[in-house]
């Protein structure tokens, strides 16, 4: 007994890589530039980003134990150390580590993180505009 084929349904297909072809432009979306992140980070604020005040941030403690400076050090151009666990950290300015700051997802991952951890709260947008401003306006 042969059994019928079900049919094809075109729509269906379509559909499907429709759906795949989304999933594979958001990761495309997810690749950033620094300056990609920091005129996103300027947009959401609503003014320009100032490289001293972001310096300002990274090195000042926000009533938290921690300043951002703690493990990745005054000027993060070299490596730093976790401050409790003591795990390595590579550099966090993008001249000096280019995968820095090209992950979009990743970068707003390690902000919501790394901002708890320092100020006890998340960051604003222009918080990340002016630290982000002064990472890139490091260089070798």
């Amino acid at each position: 007994m042969t059994h019928p084929r079900p049919p094809v349904h075109r729509h269906g297909i379509r559909q499907a890589a429709a759906g795949l072809l989304a999933t594979l432009l958001a990761g495309v979306a997810l690749a950033a530039t620094p300056g990609d992140l920091l005129a996103g980070y300027t947009a959401e604020a609503g003014a320009p980003a100032q490289a001293a005040r972001g310096q300002a941030f990274f090195n000042a403690r926000h009533g938290k134990d921690w300043s951002c400076a703690s493990c990745h050090g005054a000027v993060p151009s070299q490596p730093g150390k976790h401050a409790s666990t003591g795990k390595p950290i590579t550099a966090l300015a993008p001249a000096f580590n280019p995968e820095r700051f090209s992950d979009a997802a990743k970068v707003e991952k390690w902000f919501r993180r790394n901002c708890n951890d320092v100020a006890g709260r998340a960051c604003t947008s222009g918080e990340k505009a002016d630290v982000l401003a002064w990472l890139i306006s490091l260089r070798p």
